[in-house]
């Protein structure tokens, strides 16, 4: 039987419309399903039958596509989910305010879906301080495994009414800005800035 050639979209692989549907599909799946910006983008090349070594369109890119699809489809939602992400974000922050907490991730970026954690940067003496200072307030936790050597542990709290993972850096690691894979610098911010953002969208 004679093979069946690809379509000639497939082909190209650097075809901008096929890296858009790529994008769009991605978006989708974390949106909907959570995914991790990785996993999405390996499962939206087997849903669309491209080819493994399809160049895959970066972060920044998936992060717009995103934006572009709660926009489009969870509007309302989007913008219930964010105040109650900042909300709960920001009792954190002063609750945890001897650690120099900041807030980073999708809460901050706007792009959280309903499976996201607030993520916060802490930066204590030591982590030990962290872990004591939840035991003394009854805050059960687990720990993560850190994506980097410059993070000396995450604690991601065990409550569903408060779903954060608290990133512990050493203290001098407060003054150097993080990136991502894509290379941008991530944002990320004290208590004041996220109460103002909440202020904002409350009118």
């Amino acid at each position: 039987m004679p093979r069946r050639s690809r379509p000639a979209s497939i082909q190209n692989h650097h075809s901008p419309a096929l890296r858009s549907e790529l994008a769009q599909v991605a978006a989708r799946l974390i949106a909907e399903e959570g995914m991790e910006y990785g996993a999405a983008k390996k499962k939206a090349v087997r849903q669309l039958g491209l080819p493994e070594n399809f160049p895959l369109p970066g972060n920044a890119e998936i992060q717009d596509a995103v934006r572009d699809y709660q926009a489009i489809y969870q509007e309302d939602e989007q913008a219930e989910r964010l105040a109650w992400f900042r909300s709960v974000a920001v009792d954190l922050m002063h609750l945890l305010e001897p650690f120099t907490p900041y807030l980073t991730g999708s809460v901050l970026d706007g792009t959280a879906t309903r499976h996201s954690r607030i993520d916060l940067l802490l930066f204590p003496d030591s982590a030990k301080d962290v872990e004591i200072f939840l035991l003394d307030r009854g805050m059960a936790f687990r720990h993560g495994t850190p994506k980097t050597d410059r993070v000396e542990a995450v604690l991601m709290l065990e409550d569903e009414e408060m779903p954060a993972n608290l990133i512990v850096l050493p203290p001098r690691e407060e003054r150097i800005q993080f990136k991502g894979a894509d290379g941008r610098t991530r944002a990320r911010t004290r208590v004041e800035a996220v109460e103002a953002l909440l202020r904002d969208e409350n009118g």
